[in-house]
C-alpha cells in the first residue's frame, strides 16, 4: 500500500486577496474551483509538481481563523532563492528569518506561514 500527497488546506478570509497574494507571491494558479452551498474551494497548483494548495473560503465567516501558535507551515523550494527574497521584501510578507539555516518565511493575509528554501545543491 502507498500513499502519495496530494494536497493541504488554508481556510480564508477573503478568496480573491488570498489567490492574488500566491500568485504573485509564489507563481501559483487556479486549477480547479468547486462551488458549493455557502462556500467556494479553490485548488491552487505549481504547474510542476501533483501537490495542490486548497482554499476554502466559507462565505459566512468573518472572524479571523485562530491558527494557534504557528507551528505549522506549508515550504515551497525556489530556483532563484535571491530573486525570490527581493520580491518577498517588496511585498512586505517576509515574517521570519532563519540565515543560519539559509531560509525564511512568508506570511499569507490570513497569517498562514509559508517556508522558503533555496534550490538544492
Amino acid at each position: 500500500m502507498k500513499f502519495h500527497f496530494v494536497h493541504t488546506n488554508f481556510n480564508v478570509l477573503d478568496l480573491k486577496r488570498s489567490m492574488d497574494f500566491y500568485e504573485k507571491a509564489l507563481g501559483l494558479k487556479e486549477a480547479r474551483r468547486i462551488e458549493g452551498n455557502g462556500f467556494t474551494i479553490v485548488y491552487l497548483d505549481d504547474g510542476v509538481t501533483d501537490f495542490q494548495l486548497e482554499l476554502t473560503w466559507l462565505h459566512d465567516r468573518a472572524e479571523p481563523y485562530d491558527l494557534g501558535e504557528q507551528e505549522f507551515h506549508l515550504a515551497l523550494r525556489v530556483d532563484d532563492f535571491e530573486a525570490a527574497h527581493r520580491l518577498h521584501e517588496e511585498m512586505g510578507c517576509i515574517c521570519y528569518e532563519n540565515h543560519a539555516m539559509g531560509i525564511y518565511f512568508i506570511q499569507d493575509p490570513d497569517q498562514y506561514w509559508i517556508e522558503v528554501l533555496p534550490a538544492r545543491g
